[in-house]
């Protein structure tokens, strides 16, 4: 047995095994109607028992759905920057955090696109808890990341995660894919958790701290959707936090957000990975020896990227407008377009709640806020 038994994804020796544990799982049904709603349900079923690779699942099932998901779902998938990277070589993929299931899955139709290595991705066990999610998850070439530890397991799970990572991507050459914080940003300020860079670096044991994220190869993705599908469903915790109390989630909240996140409504969606750190590398090994200070410009250089090459909609000059009482970035939408955006947040949200339209402004104006910092937005 490995140490890593309980949080890697399956092997492809156990893939078709796991395939027909679930082929007539009734979410499988589901997926698998959406997917491919006019082939007959024996014949997908008789071609997920021929699977017998992660990739083949990923590249003749997987990436059919995203695609449907898109199809039904926005208006139109765009990415950049992919030019740029080396079809075998294997990249940490540090993103922005927008969306539980998408964020991953369309970085991973964007490597299969371009010939790249596709990425074993991160995932909190806390979106995987009924075991079909589990099982589909762990095909899909996902990690499980533990929550709700205590400190002193947290600091084990860590230690053994960050071994994973590294093992993956130096030994297996094998890309990965983990979200820049914690959970989602909940007000549209992307930033990087020191925690996570922390975590990746614990398995460095020796070895000078920028060296080692030298080797691992760092890429910086930003992702933007138009619109937020979960943008309401982030407002209860907003409204507890302004009210002082403490947000306790609901019982399915989780999977709900999840399924709102895939099927809702996105408009249009742009993805773009940054150059490979390096040359920062250097520079902040350089400026000093401490290893905090390492990892906080680190965090800083990973912000940058992201912050930078952010790609703004119309909805996020909109909010900024609306938030802050001003014309500034008129000429970036219509006004036709402003008012879609008005209405559908009369939709949405009570507007005349003072804490839910800044909540709900701030998910999209923040990004504006945050780009001005490198350009004029």
């Amino acid at each position: 047995m490995s140490k890593f038994d309980h949080i890697r994804p399956f092997y492809d020796s156990e893939v078709n095994e796991a395939l027909r544990s679930v082929a007539h799982h009734p979410m499988m049904k589901a997926l698998m109607s959406f997917t491919f709603p006019d082939v007959e349900e024996p014949v997908w079923i008789e071609q997920l028992k021929k699977t017998h690779s992660k990739r083949d699942f990923q590249a003749n099932f997987i990436y059919n759905a995203v695609h449907q998901v898109l199809k039904k779902s926005s208006d139109g998938f765009t990415t950049s920057g992919f030019e740029k990277l080396d079809n075998h070589t294997p990249y940490l993929y540090i993103s922005n955090h927008r969306d539980i299931i998408l964020d991953t899955s369309l970085l991973n139709v964007a490597l299969l696109d371009h010939g790249l290595i596709m990425t074993a991705s991160a995932i909190g066990d806390n979106l995987v808890k009924k075991t079909f999610l589990q099982v589909l998850s762990r095909l899909n070439r996902s990690f499980l990341v533990q929550r709700d530890l205590t400190p002193r397991e947290l600091l084990q799970s860590s230690k053994l995660m960050s071994e994973y990572i590294y093992q993956m991507l130096r030994r297996e050459n094998r890309s990965v894919w983990i979200a820049q914080r914690e959970g989602r940003t909940k007000d549209g300020n992307d930033a990087t958790q020191q925690g996570v860079l922390k975590m990746l670096a614990m398995a460095a044991e020796g070895v000078p701290l920028m060296e080692y994220f030298k080797k691992m190869k760092i890429v910086p993705v930003s992702i933007s959707y138009e619109y937020d599908p979960t943008d309401a469903l982030k407002m209860p915790q907003l409204l507890a936090k302004a009210n002082d109390e403490v947000y306790v989630k609901e019982k399915n909240e989780d999977f709900n957000t999840l399924l709102s996140g895939i099927m809702g409504q996105k408009k249009r969606i742009h993805l773009h990975v940054g150059d490979v750190l390096d040359t920062e590398l250097d520079a902040i090994a350089a400026e000093s020896e401490n290893n905090n200070k390492q990892i906080q410009s680190l965090a800083q250089v990973i912000d940058d990227s992201i912050l930078s090459t952010y790609k703004l909609w119309p909805t996020n000059y909109v909010a900024y407008d609306l938030l802050y009482n001003t014309n500034q970035f008129a000429d970036k939408y219509t006004e036709k377009e402003k008012q879609i955006f008005e209405r559908r947040m009369e939709m949405r949200i009570d507007v005349d709640n003072k804490i839910l339209k800044e909540g709900i402004l701030n998910i999209y104006a923040n990004p504006v806020v945050n780009k001005l910092k490198y350009s004029n937005a």
